[in-house]
């Protein structure tokens, strides 16, 4: 699936949802099937900067497609870098590195988020992306 198939996916699934809080648990149960990250990758270099709470995230070229793997401390934010995962992971760095994000505003996730964690969000994308354009540049 491409990412922006797996984004209208994302964002059809979230209009099911008549409030926010039914949004939040939803954003909880993803953080349930992240694929966890191994242990021995969690390193202070694998932490994602700017975040409130703690954020392992790891990626690694397969084939031509990057696949990450995370954990984090807090529920809600395991949920969110499961929901990037989820758009992100199996993908082409370049396509990676151009993705846009667009399901973030669509389904209101940015405007929902505290201030720190709103920051938290742009660090694993960047994070994310940084990981992409490191290993287009290997290709």
């Amino acid at each position: 699936m491409s990412i922006s198939e797996i984004e209208n996916e994302i964002i059809e699934e979230f209009s099911m949802f008549d409030d926010w809080m039914e949004k939040y648990e939803h954003i909880i149960e993803l953080g349930k099937e992240l694929p966890i990250i191994s242990e021995t990758q969690k390193t202070d270099e694998n932490i994602i900067k700017g975040c409130q709470s703690r954020v392992w995230l790891h990626a690694e070229k397969e084939g031509e497609n990057i696949s990450y793997s995370a954990d984090s401390d807090a529920i809600i934010t395991k949920g969110i870098i499961a929901l990037l995962i989820r758009v992100l992971n199996n993908q082409d760095p370049k396509e990676i590195v151009q993705a846009e994000l667009g399901f973030i505003d669509e389904i209101g996730l940015k405007e929902h988020l505290s201030p720190t964690r709103s920051n938290g969000l742009v660090s694993m994308i960047k994070q994310m992306k940084v990981y992409a354009l490191l290993m287009q540049q290997t290709a």
